[in-house]
């Protein structure tokens, strides 16, 4: 049986273990908190047609096939377990308050009718008709009604529990190193019959489904240089080893930080903070997310079934920091309000920041890099929830099969070598997300 472990036990690390336990793997998660980081802050808009941009289009193809994935995914995660995930598929409003506002409305339609996607665009009278609690002043909308979203937190008690299920151990300790071995060859020389490049690690089996090394005919991983690196495992943050066929690296933000990295396997990641505030609100509330552009800035307000609200998120390039500041919940409130008078008669129950792992191009990072064994599964940025199903289907698949799915081709960590030229080429500007 063929060993992982996932450093990183938030929605992304679950949801791999989980998928390659149920194919077969004996798998490990390494993580102090699992869904307590950039997971428990997130609001869990599935939203790919709002998330759009012209420079995005394959990130968008990315999100589309997420999100097309999600019902089942999440109808089989609570038929294993019983627990909800909280999965809706009611669409998005997405409104504009003044003028200048509702142009940007337009051009998203624009945007949606060049992808194919079908968006319905409203009069301020139509909002109004299907969010009556929406003030007079805004000045109209676009209906995405292929969106949805799911509670994050919900999902990742799902996940803890349908990877237990599934035979998943999970260990409370960060992952501090990767242990591996430099292969022995000189430069320019292919690897000698039988040797750490070619065969496999004693005590370990190949991953199911792929050619052993060594084997006549066989070709290397996708994406591995002969004679480089392998990776054999981990070491914790309490000392301990780990040894494994494969080494995932789930762990947000912080997977840059590892000691042990190979140069070329280091993914360009920042932490992008983003501040929540979480009320209590009446049944029907509203019935759907809202998405506002006010004065420029955007906002989203995301109902729950169990009565919250989640208003969110700032978007602050302020390094490591997570606290939650007075001026970011003023920005956050002042915006909802203008949208939603009524949301200051709500509870106000939770205020929280946590920080999201941002890449240049603002795209995950997936799949192999240079350094044998080690499979890369992070920089989700602000699509994390979104993305969950089709990465745990990306990276399982390639873990049994040694290849990466034609939708992940874009995302590898090669497009920043210039071995493509990835999923887009300019960052987006600063400023909370649309």
């Amino acid at each position: 049986m063929a060993t992982v472990i996932v450093a990183g036990g938030g929605v992304i690390g679950l949801s791999i273990a989980w998928r390659a336990a149920r194919r077969g793997f004996s798998v490990t998660v390494a993580d102090p908190s699992p869904g307590q980081g950039a997971t428990h802050a997130a609001a869990g808009m599935l939203t790919p047609v709002s998330e759009a941009t012209y420079t995005e289009k394959e990130l968008f193809a990315l999100g589309a096939a997420s999100l097309e994935r999600y019902p089942g995914f999440a109808a089989e995660l609570t038929s294993a377990t019983g627990e909800p995930t909280g999965f809706r598929r009611t669409g998005t409003l997405q409104v504009g308050y003044d003028a200048d506002d509702l142009a940007v409305i337009d051009e998203l339609h624009a945007l949606h009718d060049s992808l194919g996607v079908p968006g319905r665009r409203l009069t301020a009278r139509e909002c109004r008709g299907l969010e009556p609690m929406l003030d007079p002043s805004v000045r109209g909308g676009l209906l995405a009604e292929a969106d949805g979203s799911v509670d994050p937190r919900l999902l990742t008690r799902a996940l803890l529990a349908a990877a237990a299920r599934a035979g998943v151990q999970l260990i409370r300790q960060p992952v501090a190193q990767l242990i591996h071995d430099a292969e022995r060859t000189r430069p320019g020389q292919a690897p000698e019959a039988g040797s750490d490049a070619e065969r496999t690690p004693p005590g370990h089996a190949p991953a199911p489904g792929s050619t052993p090394a060594g084997t006549p005919g066989a070709r290397p991983q996708q994406g591995i240089r002969p004679g480089g690196v392998r990776v054999r495992g981990v070491r914790l943050a309490d000392g301990t080893e780990l040894t494994a066929d494969w080494t995932v690296l789930a762990a947000g933000w912080n997977s840059a930080a590892i000691d042990g990295l190979p140069a070329d396997c280091v993914p360009p990641l920042r932490p992008v903070k983003g501040q929540v505030v979480r009320l209590r609100a009446p049944d029907g509330f509203l019935r759907r997310t809202v998405r506002g552009i006010v004065r420029g800035s955007s906002v989203y307000l995301v109902p729950r079934e169990s009565g919250e609200l989640v208003v969110g998120a700032t978007q602050e390039e302020l390094g490591p920091d997570t606290q939650v500041t007075a001026g970011g919940l003023w920005e956050l409130l002042r915006d909802a309000r203008t949208l939603v008078p009524g949301i200051t008669e709500l509870e106000f129950t939770e205020a929280i920041a946590r920080l999201r792992p941002g890449t240049p191009d603002n795209a995950p990072i997936l799949g192999p890099c240079p350094a044998a064994g080690l499979v890369l599964a992070t920089g989700h940025f602000r699509n994390g929830v979104l993305l969950t199903p089709v990465t745990a289907d990306i990276i399982t698949d390639y873990l049994e099969t040694g290849r990466l799915p034609e939708v992940a081709a874009h995302f590898t960590i090669g497009r920043f070598h210039g071995d493509h030229p990835g999923p887009g080429t300019r960052p987006e500007a600063a400023g909370r997300p649309g």
